[in-house]
């Protein structure tokens, strides 16, 4: 299990990928569930609290170890257990130094073992990295800090809104949203009553806005662009909408049919490339959850915030822009817009909202504080910004941002 933590995080830090593409070549000889769940889980405290990691293992030797150096890398995850996963001293010690040999074994016992004298602790809120307070400032990324401190809770999105009290109570849960229902993590989702049933599926409060800000259907024609693996394009169908469902990606569309099937819902899934594809009709509403570098989603995937520098964003930039022009032009008179990224990133979001207003010939149509979980509003130009530092009483939420206009 320490091995493949170990695999995940060279995976992430040295080649730059996600911790998702990563685990499939790092844990393939790990066949227990429970001990994969530790390999990922060692990893992924380690990517969260990095910087202050770091810091501790600089502080306890005389010359600064080379960022990539397997000392370091070693160290890295034996304090993440010891300070994040209780595990005890002795048994950090036992199954972290077989991952090293020689020298390196003995300094790192000497370094774990002279913190561990010390009492080091981590702060309340992960420090971080450098080039990440530069892009977002200084002062957003001290709001957003005690948002990652740890990995989210499990949010489920129902089919039946009308069901979300008597849910919520029944399974031990609170609600944010109608329709909406977080449950403590850990809590193992296939074991769930409604499961098999098909009543919910997994959707951060977040990730729900977007198709939220569409409302009801009542058999109107929607496009959800970029759809897979599903959330939103169920929100929709289950709202009323008649929905088709556009992804470029076999193995995610896949998912999709999986998940329209569980839960009974109807959609018509179509892989194509959004760039080239032509619909056969125009829609009267179009969510485009567009590709992008998911800053937002770092409490859940804290690797996005060792990867993703200036050249991915800008990437994205022109990716985005392309869709939302695409989709201008698909709208029905009179339909509506709406453009979502689980990003925290102003070039994806506030300059894109800006950018659509200025060249697509739609009308903002500002999103109302009324259409919003309590807690939440909008910003002043009527469109929403979410980050893990929101809603920090209940759990917090994942970043996105999202603008909608109307189509004259």
């Amino acid at each position: 299990m320490r091995r493949a933590a170990l695999r995940l995080l060279d995976a992430v830090l040295r080649r730059g990928e996600t911790l998702e593409q990563a685990e499939g070549p790092a844990l393939a000889d790990i066949r227990k569930a429970p001990d994969r769940a530790l390999a990922r889980a060692i990893a992924g405290e380690t990517l969260r609290w990095l910087t202050d990691l770091d810091g501790l293992i600089d502080s306890a030797t005389q010359q600064n170890l080379p960022d990539d150096a397997k000392a370091r890398m070693v160290l890295r995850l034996m304090l993440a257990q010891a300070l994040r996963l209780d595990t005890p001293p002795h048994a950090v010690i036992a199954t972290g130094l077989p991952l090293l040999s020689g020298g390196p074994r003995r300094l790192a016992h000497g370094v774990f073992s002279a913190l561990a004298k010390q009492g080091a602790s981590l702060p309340g809120a992960p420090t971080l990295p450098e080039r990440v307070i530069v892009r977002w400032g200084a002062d957003k990324a001290a709001v957003i800090a005690p948002g990652l401190a740890f990995p989210p809770e499990l949010d489920l999105a129902l089919k039946d809104a009308g069901e979300t009290q008597a849910r919520a109570v029944a399974m031990g849960g609170i609600s944010l949203a109608p329709g909406h229902i977080r449950l403590p993590r850990g809590t193992a989702v296939e074991s769930l009553a409604g499961f098999k049933a098909g009543d919910w599926w997994v959707q951060d409060l977040a990730a729900s806005l977007p198709a939220r800000l569409l409302g009801q259907g009542d058999g109107r024609s929607a496009l959800d662009l970029c759809a897979a693996p599903g959330g939103k394009t169920m929100q929709l169908a289950a709202a009323g909408w008649k929905v088709t469902a556009l992804d470029l990606s076999k193995r995610r569309l896949d998912l999709l049919k999986d998940n329209l099937k569980r839960t009974g819902l109807k959609a018509s899934p179509v892989r194509a490339d959004a760039l080239t594809w032509e619909p056969k009709h125009r829609f009267d509403a179009i969510l485009i959850d567009a590709p992008c570098t998911a800053t937002g989603t770092c409490r859940r995937h804290p690797d996005v915030l060792h990867r993703i520098g200036k050249g991915q964003v800008a990437e994205m930039v022109e990716l985005q822009r392309a869709l939302a022009a695409k989709a201008a032009g698909w709208l029905n008179p009179g339909g509506v817009l709406v453009y979502a990224v689980c990003s925290l990133e102003v070039e994806e979001g506030e300059e894109q909202a800006a950018w659509i207003d200025a060249n697509l010939g739609l009308t903002p149509a500002p999103i109302t504080a009324e259409e919003l979980p309590a807690g939440l509003a909008p910003t002043l130009e009527g469109w929403l910004r979410t980050h893990p530092g929101m809603l920090a009483d209940e759990g917090g939420l994942d970043g996105f941002f999202v603008g909608r206009w109307r189509k004259a």
